[in-house]
């Protein structure tokens, strides 16, 4: 009977109050099926625009993903290059125009829905306009089914971040949980698109820093991920992104070659880097015309490449499976690499809507068939399995060009369904990752989370935590103990003699008992009638004090709540040493910071 009556006073609110521990769970649940039908639909509208335009207006078939392929029709028309060549200039301006009418609040500055949300995250309080990542969305369809080069998980990532950060806002949770909600839709959109949940999680919290993890998010990214995951596999099946043969790494020796491929992906990692931010700052920011005409004017450079090598256009994972496959010729591999390069720096650069983690991979997958390709004419006894390193190749160029090597290789072991490659995987990324660390395709990318204005506080926590009292306070002053039982008189004769603004007050033993400020005496200072009367022990506050093994950070919280301007220091017998005065406190909080700022260069 208790249990029906407490049940009926339950409240669904109760769920979400801030410190329950479903609060996290229910949000991420609710931020990952909002994500994986949001990836779902995009998914959808995207195939089929892009078998409208490029299948039945330009007559082009390129090679498709078993995983991928939901449209049974096909088309009968001729195929025609010319088309090819127009879409992507229609495409983008399409896209432009969404934008431009519809979201010209969007931070032009960033390369893409992904280096969008970094933003968001950093330099935003994680408040993303509720309409632009849809706006965005729709104008990345137009993009990519257009046959603009670029990929589908910056504006799926722009998505579910979107949605996270209105939630977030609606439900009016502090700045730091909507930074979390943003995060773990972001890695819901990432880990529908791809099928890859532990990937997209990694993604999401890997993809913010250089150098670092936003660990406090993993857990929603995790929780969001999966329910995105398992909502978007309901509708198209959760067959891995890529079909690949078994692989396997049994060969010791391979890892001498997978670590010049890891060199390799680096050095042409710097180079598309290179060019992707030349062509976005060097050439189309300084373009003299109106913003949303921009991207139909690379969509002319993607139409020309795509005249003659169509392998560049859209997302290009067809192809990727085709290198991996081994039936791509090595030269062809070579050529489309660097065209892939251009193309994605014409598409994105420009301002189109679209993402820059697909051409990573199609870049990284070509450069791996290539280097795999030669080695095995090389050492054909050692390299028996030459596709494998396009497969590897994808990983270490992703986490070059974006400093992600845990979740370039979860990503891939999961697009693939193999962790059979782990191995070399982890070589190759860690050896990208470290030679080009000054280097991002994400212009929002920051070193670690004390570079970000979104640890701001944890920052300066930190580092007060890392300061000992005893390094810093002033042990020339003295303060003059009280005794309890002092008069009130001879209390007023010794605060004509001194500055200080409080006295500790000790017992016979020594031992510190309370305090006396000035400001308690105020009102009865000019009392004579008391003199004799009052003595210490019936004014005095009680005690406060810092340990000189206390922290600045322990110190600056006694000194807030106190109220004063400086507090006792004892040491560890409880011995008056000396007074810590706020403005030693941040002396040694600025000293540290300077300490810490060039220890680092």
């Amino acid at each position: 009977m208790n249990y029906w009556r407490s049940l009926k006073k339950f409240s669904y609110k109760e769920l979400l109050t801030p410190g329950k521990p479903a609060r996290w769970f229910i949000l991420s649940i609710l931020v990952g099926i909002i994500s994986g039908l949001g990836a779902s639909l995009f998914f959808l509208m995207f195939e089929w625009l892009r078998f409208f335009f490029m299948g039945v207006l330009g007559g082009y078939s390129p090679p498709t993903l078993a995983s991928e392929d939901i449209i049974t029709m096909h088309t009968s028309g001729v195929y025609r290059p010319w088309i090819l060549a127009l879409l992507p200039v229609i495409g983008g301006f399409i896209s432009g125009w969404l934008v431009y009418k519809f979201a010209p609040q969007d931070d032009s500055n960033a390369n893409d829905g992904t280096d969008a949300m970094i933003n968001s995250f950093h330099n935003q309080d994680a408040d993303i306009p509720t309409r632009v990542p849809y706006i965005k969305g729709i104008a990345a369809i137009f993009t990519l089914s257009s046959g603009g080069s670029a990929g589908k998980e910056g504006p799926i990532s722009q998505i579910g971040a979107g949605f996270g950060s209105w939630l977030g806002k609606l439900l009016k949770v502090t700045t730091r949980e909507r930074r979390s909600l943003m995060l773990a839709g972001s890695a819901g959109g990432l880990g529908a698109i791809f099928r890859a949940p532990l990937g997209g999680a990694l993604t999401a919290v890997e993809v913010l820093y250089k150098e670092d993890f936003e660990a406090e998010a993993l857990v929603p990214c995790i929780i969001s991920s999966v329910v995105a995951y398992s909502t978007f596999t309901f509708f198209f099946g959760n067959q891995p992104i890529l079909t690949v043969p078994k692989m396997v790494f049994t060969r010791p020796l391979e890892l001498i070659f997978y670590i010049l491929l890891g060199f390799i992906c680096a050095g042409m990692g710097v180079v598309y880097v290179k060019i992707f931010h030349t062509c976005k700052e060097k050439f189309f920011k300084k373009l003299p015309i109106k913003s949303y005409l921009i991207p139909a004017i690379g969509g002319i450079g993607v139409g020309i490449i795509g005249f003659f090598y169509p392998h560049i256009l859209s997302t290009g994972a067809g192809w990727i499976q085709e290198a991996i496959r081994g039936n791509l010729p090595l030269k062809l591999m070579a050529l489309i690499a660097l065209l892939k390069m251009v193309a994605t720096s014409l598409t994105v650069g420009s301002g189109a809507s679209g993402g820059l983690f697909g051409p990573t991979l199609f870049i990284g997958a070509m450069i791996g068939g290539v280097v795999g390709g030669i080695f095995h004419e090389i050492a054909p006894n050692i390299i028996v399995n030459p596709q494998a390193f396009a497969l590897v190749g994808m990983a270490s160029f992703f986490a070059g060009v974006a400093n992600a090597p845990v979740a370039s290789l979860v990503m891939v072991c999961e697009m693939t369904g193999s962790y059979g490659l782990l191995v070399p995987l982890l070589i190759v990324s860690v050896i990208a990752t470290i030679l080009i660390p000054k280097w991002s395709i994400y212009r929002h990318q920051l070193m670690n989370k004390f570079s970000s204005p979104a640890h701001l506080g944890d920052s300066i926590i930190n580092v007060l935590k890392g300061v000992s009292v005893k390094n810093v306070y002033n042990k020339e002053q003295d303060l003059v103990p009280l005794p309890v039982d002092m008069p009130l008189a001879n209390i007023c004769n010794l605060f004509s003699r001194t500055k200080d603004s409080f006295f500790p007050v000790v017992d016979k033993n020594f031992n510190l008992v309370g305090i006396l400020s000035l400001p308690k005496l105020r009102p009865i200072i000019f009392e004579d009638s008391l003199y004799n009367l009052l003595v210490v022990g019936e004014l005095m506050e009680p005690p406060f004090h810092v340990s000189t093994e206390s922290t600045l950070y322990e110190a600056m919280l006694i000194l807030l709540d106190s109220g004063y301007d400086q507090v006792p220091v004892i040491d560890t017998n409880d011995e008056i040493r000396g007074v810590l005065h706020f403005n030693d406190l941040m002396k040694g909080y600025h000293n540290e910071l300077m300490r810490l700022k060039y220890s680092e260069k």
